[in-house]
């Protein structure tokens, strides 16, 4: 229910930030944050009672949307009863949490480490992977993001990692599968396939079997272009491990929990990784959660040989609660499985719909509640609507597009190039069908920049 306005409040509250809120990713002096009064299911409203619709699912995290009240109760619930406790001991809602994950992870990932987000899963997965093979380089895809920590930034494969990337971190890029911007000059996904895994076999001979300690990817990479990649890829990519006796991480953060209508991505591939990072969608969003998932083989490396890792908040009993609420309620609301048909006959024919009608829709991307247009200035060149990293008057075409989006009460994803349609997996078809609207609405002006 959206409250009665109260722009004052809303003046106060974005005063009070700008004053002293030091924000990501920003160049402080040029951002202007929208002040959030509330939010409830798919939408969210500011003090002025405007009401949008989030196909950013927060940043790709609220899966079962705001305020689901089962969750809500068990927070309160877990906070009436223990609201901390430290990580060495045994405590319920974290037991609970590692369980229910822990039947849902492929293969034998049976062993969950508790991070407090994302990015420090991947750094401790990272961790895990070195000290289990004694070898120090890791190899990452361009196109990626793994998080804002030291390790994950370095092996982000976009322009976030340039400002804290010395070269020293051990860490390789490679070039992963996408046949609409081939590295590789395919011309089919199977051609595609089969030279990204060429590629990748040469870039190890090259930098030393022995020296690699791991291969890190993203199942579907989310931030840089919800990329699906070709059948067989992945497999190749664990054939590739297993022969060289690398470490496999995949990086589930974004893709997990039910957003690619599936609990994990890795269930699409039939793949099962050594390591799995998960964070986001585990409780979605509604107290700090990450994770690693660890197979029993890397699990025994520390058996006896004691871990030289852990967090303060490390399975923190309010974040597990929640985590323990959204799995179960994600299993009795069929929210996966609603995904997954959505994404089949309702997203994804629309989004194809539209990028028949509008000519600065290049491509379509995705699965269940997970997906990317590729917006470009020329379809036949398919030189993209704005340059790669662009800031400032570059960006316009992309900020027009977002501006007609919000101003059409839609809350679009953005990154470069690209919109993401990524609204909580419970969205319902009436909801998503408004937001497709706008989107249309929005693809207009986006429009406008091509030629």
């Amino acid at each position: 229910m959206t409250p009665q306005p109260s722009p004052q409040t809303g003046a106060a509250v974005k005063a009070a930030d700008r004053a002293h809120v030091f924000h990501s990713w920003s160049a402080q002096e040029l951002i202007d944050p929208l002040a959030v009064a509330g939010a409830e299911g798919s939408y969210f409203w500011d003090y002025d009672g405007r009401r949008y619709l989030d196909f950013s699912s927060g940043l790709v995290y609220t899966n079962i949307g705001y305020q689901h009240p089962k969750v809500v109760a068990a927070i309160q619930e877990q906070a009436a009863r223990m609201t901390t406790f430290a990580p060495a001991f045994a405590v319920e809602a974290r037991s609970e949490a590692a369980r229910l994950i822990a039947e849902r992870t492929p293969g034998d990932l049976d062993k969950i480490f508790f991070t407090n987000a994302g990015a420090d899963a991947v750094e401790h997965a990272l961790r895990m992977a070195r000290l289990h093979t004694g070898r120090p380089k890791v190899l990452s895809a361009y196109r990626s993001y793994h998080g804002g920590t030291q390790q994950a930034v370095n092996l982000t494969g976009d322009p976030r990692r340039w400002a804290s990337d010395s070269g020293t971190a051990g860490v390789v890029h490679f070039w992963a599968p996408f046949l609409y911007r081939s590295r590789f000059y395919a011309e089919t996904e199977e051609q595609e396939c089969a030279r990204a895994l060429e590629h990748l076999e040469t870039t190890i001979a090259f930098e030393g079997p022995g020296t690699i300690a791991a291969i890190v990817l993203e199942t579907i990479p989310g931030t840089a272009g919800i990329m699906t990649p070709p059948a067989g890829y992945l497999a190749g990519v664990r054939e590739l491990c297993d022969k060289h006796g690398i470490v496999f991480v995949l990086d589930e953060v974004m893709a997990g929990f039910g957003r690619t209508g599936t609990w994990f991505a890795a269930d699409l591939y039939d793949v099962v990784p050594d390591l799995m990072t998960f964070a986001k969608g585990v409780n979605s969003g509604y107290v700090p959660l990450g994770g690693v998932a660890i197979s029993g083989e890397i699990a025994a490396t520390f058996a006896e040989r004691p871990y030289p890792g852990g967090l303060t908040y490390s399975g923190h009993p309010l974040a597990c609660a929640a985590a323990v609420a959204t799995i179960n309620v994600m299993a009795e609301e069929g929210v996966v499985e609603h995904a997954a048909r959505l994404g089949a006959e309702v997203v994804g024919p629309a989004l194809r719909e539209l990028a028949e009608r509008h000519p600065s829709v290049g491509e379509v991307r995705g699965t269940g509640m997970f997906w990317a247009l590729e917006l470009v200035k020329d379809r036949e060149t398919r030189e993209p609507l704005v340059p790669y990293n662009a800031t400032g008057q570059a960006a316009t075409p992309m900020s027009a597009f977002a501006a007609s989006a919000k101003a059409h009460g839609l809350w679009p994803f953005v990154n470069m190039n690209r919109t993401h349609v990524v609204p909580p997996c419970n969205i319902t078809e009436a909801e998503l069908k408004e937001g497709l609207a706008a989107l249309d609405t929005a693809l207009s002006v986006a429009d406008e920049y091509t030629q």
